[in-house]
C-alpha cells in the first residue's frame, strides 16, 4: 500500500485532497502536514497530522523516515495576491520549500506531485487556447515561482530519473474551504454572499474571462494523474487542465437563475485585476486528455447548482 505525505494539507486543495486519499489508500497511510493553520478536529482524527516548515529539510526527512513515505504531494505555497504582498516570504515558501522537498524526495526515492497554475503564464502568452508548451513570462512573483518550479521539477526528472508529475490548475472553486488570497477567489466569495442573501461586490471588472474548475474535478485530476501509467506521459509535470471559462457577469447570471434576488456590483481591486489581465482566458488541455484521459465532469451550470446546494447544507460555512 502506498504511503503518502501531503504538505500544505490545511490549504484549499490539501484539505479536500487528504480525505479522498485517505479513503482510497487508508487513513493511516496518508500523513497530513500543515504549517500554522489548525485544521478541524475531524481532519486530525481521520489520520496522522504533523506540523512542519517545508523549508526544514531535517523535519521533512524525519517524517519521510517515520512513516516510510513513497509519494509526496507538495501543496504548500503562497497564492497570487498574498505573494505580491510579501514577495520575499513567497519566494522562501514557494521555491526554497520546493527545493527542500525535491532533495528529500530524491534521497529517499519518493515520487512527487507539484501543482502549477495559470499564474505561470503572463501577458505575452496567447490568452485563448493557450498551448501546453508556449511562452511563459509571468509578471507576478507567484507566477515566477511556478515557472521556476516547473523547470526545477523537469530538471530533477531528467537529471535524477525521478517520478514527478503535476498540473497547471485554473481558478479553483470550493464550498469546503474559504478563499485563500487568490486572484480567482471572487468565484468562491460570490457563492457565499448569494447563499446568505447578501449583495456581492466583485473585485474583478466586468468582462474578465478566466479559466475555472470545480474542486471535485481538481481533486480527481490529481488522483488520476498520479495513478496513470508513467510510460504514457510525455510532459509529466505542468499539464494544462481546465473545465470552464467565464466572466464575473456570466457567473452572476448563472447564479441568478437559481437565486433570482441575488445582486452584484463591482469594486475593482487594481492589484488582482492586473494579475487577472495577465492570465489566460482558456487553456488548451489536449495533452492531458490524450496522455492520461483527463475529462472534467462539471460545467458552470452543474457547478453552480452543486455549490449552492452544498453551501446550504454546510450552514457553518455561510453564517
Amino acid at each position: 500500500m502506498k504511503r503518502i505525505l501531503v504538505t500544505g494539507a490545511t490549504g484549499q486543495l490539501g484539505s479536500e485532497l487528504v480525505p479522498v486519499l485517505r479513503d482510497k489508500y487508508g487513513r493511516n497511510n496518508v500523513v497530513a502536514a500543515g504549517h500554522s493553520r489548525k485544521p478541524d478536529d475531524v481532519f486530525i482524527d481521520s489520520g496522522p497530522y504533523e506540523i512542519i516548515e517545508t523549508t526544514d529539510s531535517e523535519a521533512i526527512t524525519a517524517l519521510v523516515k517515520k512513516y516510510s513515505i513513497d509519494i509526496i504531494y507538495h501543496l504548500a505555497a503562497l497564492l497570487s495576491a498574498r505573494a505580491e504582498e510579501n514577495p520575499q516570504l513567497a519566494w522562501d515558501v514557494n521555491m526554497n520549500g520546493l527545493q527542500t522537498v525535491l532533495e528529500v524526495a530524491r534521497h529517499h526515492h519518493c515520487a512527487l506531485f507539484f501543482p502549477s497554475s495559470i499564474g505561470a503564464f503572463g501577458p505575452s502568452t496567447p490568452p485563448d487556447n493557450t498551448p501546453q508548451v508556449t511562452i511563459q513570462r509571468p509578471n507576478t512573483l507567484y507566477g515566477i515561482t511556478k515557472v521556476a518550479g516547473e523547470l526545477l521539477c523537469e530538471y530533477y526528472v531528467k537529471k535524477y530519473d525521478m517520478d514527478i508529475r503535476g498540473v497547471r490548475f485554473p481558478g479553483l472553486i470550493s464550498y469546503k474551504t474559504p478563499p485563500g488570497g487568490g486572484t480567482t477567489d471572487y468565484a468562491v466569495e460570490i457563492f457565499y454572499a448569494a447563499v446568505k442573501n447578501e449583495p456581492y461586490r466583485c473585485f474583478l471588472k466586468e468582462g474578465t474571462r478566466l479559466d475555472m474548475m470545480y474542486m471535485p474535478d481538481a481533486i480527481r485530476a490529481v488522483v488520476e494523474l498520479m495513478e496513470s501509467d508513467g510510460r504514457m506521459l510525455t510532459h509529466r509535470n505542468a499539464y494544462n487542465i481546465t473545465a470552464m471559462s467565464f466572466t464575473p457577469e456570466q457567473l452572476y447570471a448563472t447564479i441568478k437563475k437559481e437565486l433570482p434576488h441575488f445582486s452584484m456590483t463591482y469594486e475593482v481591486d487594481p492589484l488582482r485585476q492586473a494579475i487577472a489581465d495577465s492570465w489566460p482566458r482558456k487553456m488548451n488541455d489536449s495533452a492531458a486528455r490524450a496522455e492520461w484521459g483527463w475529462q472534467p465532469a462539471y460545467d458552470i451550470g452543474s457547478m453552480t447548482k452543486d455549490m449552492i446546494e452544498q453551501l446550504r447544507k454546510e450552514g457553518s460555512h455561510v453564517t
